[in-house]
């Protein structure tokens, strides 16, 4: 088996898992440290994902633990995977991400996705949702006018954010950002780590329909994918019971903490359960790290991505850091090679 891994750069997905048994304060020093190691094993990227009334996530205030862990490392780009447009006004989220742009320069990323990142009930909390989610297209364009230089006559504008380099790039799980993101020539990452079925035509949509932009001139796209890598492989499928296990809650309607991993998944969820649950998570390598370096490699090649966006939701931390590290070191060696 073909085992070469393209020189690529490759980046991290964090949710700030809260565990059952912790808290949301152990899941941002958790989330500090794994950005951290991230810095030293070479990752390119460190990008945290906006979700609501979700206990077993807490990187809600997206734009705050950006700072946070920006404020915590040196090199390593901190950004959004991503922030919910429709829940905010665009002015506020210009305004967030030119302080962090102008705190950190060079560092920051702002990705921008078009759901909720929650349950309709708290939709409706958020209060701009439902109101905003048809005018993304515009919402995005109006934000991206408040990172350009003030025009004379200008009656608003983003203090800081006007005339600074924040990278914008838009979030997907389907053809429309896909699409919007082409026509705007933005970079675009899609969500396969957990809705991979538009993966392949959403690559297709974007890089036939690319409009160069003074932002990109060449198509660029992130793939995500769950990587979970321990010593053996019997070890890196018992930590993927966690995943698998927050999969069947969610779908269950009972999100809770990240779930300490099972010995036998199969006694976990129903028969009817397993093949939606397997969909959702099938962009995933889990194993040893032969097994990881043989999975990113073939992922890589049959997807030709321009990066990889890995996503690890492990219930021990240290155990996580390995596996990132696993990760890491099988990426590495392509830039040897």
């Amino acid at each position: 088996m073909n085992t070469s891994i393209p020189q690529i750069p490759y980046s991290v997905l964090d949710l700030a898992p809260v565990c059952e048994g912790s808290t949301p304060a152990q899941a941002f020093a958790n989330t500090l440290d794994l950005a951290r190691n991230a810095e030293h094993l070479g990752y390119t990227r460190y990008w945290l994902a906006e979700h609501h009334n979700m206990p077993g996530i807490a990187s809600a205030a997206t734009a705050v633990l950006i700072g946070y862990v920006a404020g915590g490392t040196s090199t390593i780009r901190v950004g959004s995977g991503g922030v919910m447009l429709p829940n905010h006004a665009p002015l506020q989220v210009a305004e967030q991400f030119g302080t962090l742009a102008t705190l950190y320069p060079g560092r920051i990323d702002l990705g921008l996705g078009r759901a909720p990142g929650t349950d309709q009930a708290t939709a409706r909390a958020l209060r701009r949702y439902f109101d905003g989610a048809d005018r993304f297209p515009a919402d995005v364009a109006e934000l991206l006018h408040y990172f350009d230089p003030v025009q004379p006559g200008q009656l608003v504008q983003a203090v800081p954010g006007a005339g600074l380099e924040v990278p914008v790039w838009l979030l997907g799980s389907s053809l429309f950002s896909a699409t919007l993101a082409a026509q705007l020539g933005l970079p675009f990452s899609f969500a396969s780590h957990f809705a991979p079925d538009a993966m392949d035509q959403a690559l297709m949509v974007y890089h036939r329909d690319f409009r160069p932009s003074r932002r990109l001139q060449q198509p660029y796209a992130i793939l995500a994918l769950n990587v979970i890598a321990a010593d053996t492989d019997a070890q890196a499928q018992r930590l993927f019971t966690s995943v698998q296990q927050s999969f069947v809650n969610l779908r269950r309607g009972r999100p809770g903490l990240l779930p300490p991993p099972i010995e036998d998944i199969e006694n976990f969820w129903q028969p009817h359960e397993k093949p939606g649950v397997q969909n959702a998570l099938a962009c995933s390598v889990v194993g040893s790290p032969q097994t990881v370096r043989a999975g990113l490699a073939a992922f890589i090649e049959r997807h030709r991505p321009n990066e990889i966006m890995i996503a690890a939701n492990i219930y021990e931390h240290a155990a996580r850091v390995k596996s990132y590290r696993i990760a890491a070191e099988a990426m590495a060696q392509a830039a040897a090679a």
